[in-house]
């Protein structure tokens, strides 16, 4: 997993560039009841995650000014940072429909499906410093590809429960917007000083290396691309009719949007 820090051989992605990775296993079937109840099911896993955010603020604090001095985080830092991320990334990906199976109440969970891999690197001190100014471009295009996910995932909840699995460009589309927001948040929390890349997944060449899970390389189908643009686009809209756009990059701002939508629901 990822908060060793000790990293895979190489995949070939951007040869001297890596970017934290994402591993999911490919879709199957989720029991249909789990689906129907998943927020619900994981109140308690929203909870901690809003916790172990509100911890990791003041530790990326810390970072900070670590890094200026340093050029990097130093161990126990880092070590928590990550943790907290792989935690978040787990609790998302099940939120989200990735995957059956529920989050364990843990940092380090090797047996869970849904791992991400961090690779120690030096950080830039200058990028370290203006790190709130860079990050925004890529802050809006995670808030409106999350928004804009949230605003029709009633229909892949509905899909799920028929089916009783999501269909591909369903699972690729909601992995790639993960996938965003795990990187966002490394970057931020100052785990990379790779940008966030790959919204609409990894360039298909890269199909041709050894493939370690269906998101690693993610490769989106045309109709995956079309729903991260679907997604990017309701978020646009509904950020311009409410005249405001969410900079924040905590999971449990996007978990306190939905469990209000169950709370609508259920009035």
């Amino acid at each position: 997993m990822t908060t060793g820090w000790e990293p895979r051989p190489s995949d070939g992605v951007d040869s001297g560039e890596w970017r934290p990775a994402l591993d999911v296993p490919a879709p199957g079937r989720q029991r249909r009841w789990t689906v129907l109840l998943r927020w619900l099911l994981l109140l308690p896993q929203f909870i901690v995650v809003a916790l172990l955010s509100l911890a990791a603020f003041f530790v990326t604090i810390a970072g900070w000014f670590s890094a200026l001095v340093l050029g990097r985080l130093p161990d126990p830092i880092a070590s928590f940072l990550g943790s907290v991320l792989a935690y978040q990334t787990r609790v998302s990906a099940s939120s989200t429909l990735l995957v059956d199976r529920y989050p364990p109440f843990a940092f380090d969970a090797p047996e869970y499906p849904v791992q991400i891999e961090l690779r120690r690197t030096p950080l830039n001190r200058l990028a370290v410093f203006f790190r709130l100014i860079l990050v925004i471009p890529a802050a809006i295009i995670s808030s409106l590809a999350m928004s804009g996910w949230f605003t029709i995932c009633w229909v892949f909840w509905l899909i799920g429960i028929i089916l009783g699995r999501l269909p591909e460009p369903v699972f690729g589309a909601t992995a790639a917007v993960v996938r965003y927001r795990m990187r966002l948040s490394a970057y931020m929390m100052l785990l990379t000083p790779v940008y966030p890349k790959g919204i609409l997944g990894d360039e298909p060449a890269s199909a041709a290396e050894q493939a370690y899970s269906a998101t690693r390389p993610l490769v989106l189908d045309t109709a995956a691309k079309v729903l991260v643009w679907v997604f990017l686009l309701l978020g646009l809209a509904g950020h311009l009719t409410s005249g405001t756009v969410d900079y924040d990059t905590d999971y449990d701002t996007d978990y306190a949007r939905s469990s209000a939508a169950v709370e609508r629901a259920v009035r």
